[in-house]
């Protein structure tokens, strides 16, 4: 995956620094970033709180989380209310705004509820 995203990155000309890491620890410093995003991995974490709380410490001084989570008609993933639910247990914010599935790129409607949370502090 980062051999994809560096040819992107480089298509693009955008200069980017991509590493690898455990993401239940990071290997970053506290403090280091501005924004923490993550894309429907949350849910697949034994202990999601602690994991949360471990890239919420990876945010300087007013910086954002952005989690894209879902929970699809499998029944995996996350309902809405619990992720925002376990921002909230962290953060002062978590505003939830549900997504919507674009048929043209699926080719078929989606059940599935998705959504992203954003935490400005």
């Amino acid at each position: 995956m980062i051999r994809v995203a560096r040819s992107k990155a480089q298509e693009a000309g955008v200069s980017i620094d991509f590493g690898q890491g455990d993401a239940t620890v990071p290997p970053f410093a506290p403090a280091s970033f501005d924004v923490v995003l993550a894309r429907h991995v949350l849910w697949v974490f034994k202990d999601p709180d602690a994991v949360l709380q471990r890239w919420l410490n990876l945010l300087a001084p007013n910086g954002r989380l952005i989690l894209i989570e879902g929970r699809w008609s499998t029944g995996a993933g996350l309902r809405a209310s619990e992720c925002r639910s376990l921002v909230l247990r962290h953060r002062a914010e978590a505003e939830l705004q549900h997504l919507t599935e674009n048929t043209q790129l699926s080719g078929r409607t989606v059940d599935d509820d998705r959504y992203l949370i954003l935490s400005p502090s």
